[in-house]
C-alpha cells in the first residue's frame, strides 16, 4: 500500500512540473535570439560600406554576365523533378521517429510504417505511370 501511495505522491509533483511557467526559459532564449538577430542586422545595415555603383547593382548569375533575355520558355521537367525530389524527400524525414522509437511502437507502429511506405511506393508508381520522370520526348 505504501508502494502505491509513493507512486501516487511522485505522479503528482512529476505533473506540476509541466505548468507554464516551465516554458520560461525557452521564451527568454527566443528573446535573446531574436534580439541578437536584430542587433546583428542593425549594426551591420548602420557601418556596413554603402558604394552602390552602376557595377554592382547589375544582375549576375555564378559570376558570369547575362546574355539575353531571361523570359524565354523552359522545360517543365526540370521543375517537376526538383518538385518531385522535395516531395519524396520530406517523405523519407518522417522514417526518422519511427527509427528512434521503434521498440516502443511495437507491432502497432510496424504496420503504421507499413502503410506509410505502402502510401510511399502508390504515390511513385503513379508519378512512373504518368512518365513524370520520362526525360526522352
Amino acid at each position: 500500500m505504501d508502494i502505491i501511495l509513493l507512486q501516487a505522491n511522485t505522479l503528482a509533483t512529476d505533473s506540476s512540473l509541466n505548468n507554464s511557467s516551465s516554458y520560461f526559459p525557452i521564451g527568454v532564449q527566443f528573446l535573446f535570439a531574436l534580439g541578437f538577430v536584430g542587433l546583428v542586422l542593425g549594426v551591420t545595415h548602420l557601418l556596413g560600406p554603402k558604394r552602390k555603383t552602376a557595377e554592382k547593382l547589375q544582375n549576375f548569375e555564378s559570376g558570369i554576365e547575362g546574355v539575353g533575355n531571361a523570359r524565354h520558355p523552359m522545360a517543365i521537367k526540370y521543375f517537376l523533378v526538383a518538385i518531385l525530389f522535395v516531395l519524396f524527400d520530406v517523405e523519407v524525414i518522417f522514417f526518422y521517429p519511427y527509427a528512434v522509437n521503434f521498440r516502443g511502437l511495437g507491432w502497432h507502429g510496424f504496420v503504421e510504417v507499413l502503410l506509410f511506405v505502402g502510401f510511399f511506393l502508390v504515390g511513385f508508381i503513379y508519378i512512373i505511370k504518368k512518365g513524370a520522370l520520362h526525360w526522352e520526348e
